[in-house]
């Protein structure tokens, strides 16, 4: 998901930006929904990894649960920062199809490797109009890691739309990441689509310089 390879984007590649409708037309998430979210999006992504398929076989699944469980548009808006107004829009709509293919990989490249993946949920605090669901992964022979996991209403019905990894916002680091590329190369959106373009075509991660 990253222009610059990082570890972070295992946890789960995705984040959001705040959803256009006002922040009153719905009310705060209640923790316990908020949880409960969390458990079964975190127990169908554990399915997929700890299963036998193959990897386009578990992008083939994962592109769903990404489709009605995150906010991969408004995450995308996000992470291209003050950008997106930069943007035309036909490169708005090619920045987001990419940012979409894009987030699958790093998903399924991430997990893909993995067997006997769990995790368990913790406490949920408010974080403003949304949710912060505590949730540890356990991997074989890897260290637990430790996350939060945002949830907001703020679409009209749950989504997630950050996560807390490592000690940072993984939409915010990603916001950092493709602000340097573009500011790199040129100062041109276009620039950073044709690095994704590379990306996924090679399926691997270009270098920021």
């Amino acid at each position: 998901m990253t222009i610059r390879a990082s570890r972070r984007s295992f946890v789960l590649g995705t984040a959001a930006a705040a959803a256009l409708l006002p922040v009153a037309a719905f009310p705060a998430l209640a923790a316990q929904p908020a949880a409960e979210f969390v458990r079964s999006l975190g127990n169908r992504l554990v399915a997929i990894v700890n299963s036998n398929l193959s990897p386009d076989e578990k992008k083939a699944h994962v592109l769903p649960i990404l489709q009605s469980d995150v906010d991969v548009d408004a995450i995308g808006r996000y992470c291209l920062g003050r950008y997106w107004r930069m943007a035309t829009p036909e490169q708005q709509t090619e920045y987001l199809s990419l940012f979409h293919q894009v987030l699958v990989n790093a998903i399924t490249d991430k997990l893909g490797d993995y067997r006997g993946v769990s995790f368990t949920i913790g406490t949920t605090t408010p974080q403003g109009e949304d949710q912060a669901v505590a949730a540890v992964l356990h991997r074989p022979q890897q260290p637990d890691a430790a996350m939060q996991w945002i949830v907001s209403t703020q679409s009209g019905s749950p989504k997630i739309v950050d996560v807390i990894g490592e000690g940072a916002s993984l939409r915010l680091t990603q916001r950092q990441d493709y602000s340097a590329y573009i500011q790199r190369n040129g100062g041109q959106v276009a620039t950073l689509l044709a690095a994704l373009k590379r990306q996924l075509a090679h399926h691997q991660t270009p270098s920021a310089n």
